[in-house]
């Protein structure tokens, strides 16, 4: 559950800290309105995680409404096209 808490607050930091664990981030506001926010090492780490998986199937979307637009390429191709790639980064 978060905490909702006051940016001046922030005088007493250690206060504040100490109800930040995981799954409850505490939300600092100014005038009313949400402004930052604080939450465990845990949940940012899993945060990033779900950013990271949310672009991987952006990108996967992506590749297959392509391959359906522009055709499907043969497994062989595809191993042509990264032994090639693998060879244009060897030579750089």
């Amino acid at each position: 559950m978060p905490t909702i808490t006051p940016i001046s607050d922030l005088r007493n930091y250690g206060n504040v800290l100490e109800k930040v664990s995981i799954g409850s981030p505490v939300y600092l506001t100014r005038n009313g309105r949400g402004v930052y926010s604080i939450r465990d090492m845990e949940d940012e780490e899993n945060f990033q995680k779900a950013e990271a998986m949310i672009q991987l199937f952006c990108e996967l979307n992506a590749g297959i409404r392509s391959a359906e637009e522009e055709g499907w390429i043969s497994e062989e191709e595809l191993r042509s096209h990264i032994h090639n790639r693998r060879n244009e980064r060897g030579s750089i």
